[in-house]
């Protein structure tokens, strides 16, 4: 069980209030497919993922990205039950999907450098910080069925 202060609370709110989810979604995934192209082997439907050009103007992956932040929303509004919130995306990821754990992580950090880069100096160490623990949170949700 995580404890939240509300200091935490009052950071993780102010940074999803500045979020605009069909900006962040879509960088952040394409962020992570093109950093660690390792990670299209689980975007095989997507199309052609070649080049950073080629991941930055496909539409699936602006799509999914969207998705993405939208079950981020989930946990922003219910962090007090986080692993409740995601254990049927770690269920499907995990048995269904075969996703590397790992990776639930690389995109955590991708979503936060996008963050970071939108939102500026108001994304003080302190409140990355915050917003790191929330992440981490939701990472070991996402990879709870693993383990």
């Amino acid at each position: 069980m995580v404890v939240w202060s509300n200091a935490e609370r009052s950071a993780i709110s102010g940074v999803w209030g500045k979020v605009k989810t069909d900006e962040i979604g879509p960088q952040a995934l394409a962020r992570l497919l093109i950093v660690y192209p390792w990670t299209q082997r689980y975007f095989g439907s997507f199309g052609d993922l070649s080049s950073a050009a080629a991941v930055l103007g496909n539409p699936k992956v602006a799509a999914h990205g969207k998705i993405l932040l939208g079950a981020l929303d989930q946990a922003v509004k219910d962090l007090d039950n986080i692993k409740g919130t995601y254990s049927s995306l770690s269920q499907l990821h995990c048995d269904k999907l075969n996703v590397d754990p790992d990776n639930f992580r690389l995109l955590a950090d991708c979503i936060t450098i996008v963050v970071a880069t939108k939102l500026g100096p108001s994304f003080s160490p302190q409140v990355q910080g915050t917003w790191t623990k929330l992440l981490a949170v939701v990472v070991a949700a996402l990879s709870s069925c693993y383990f």
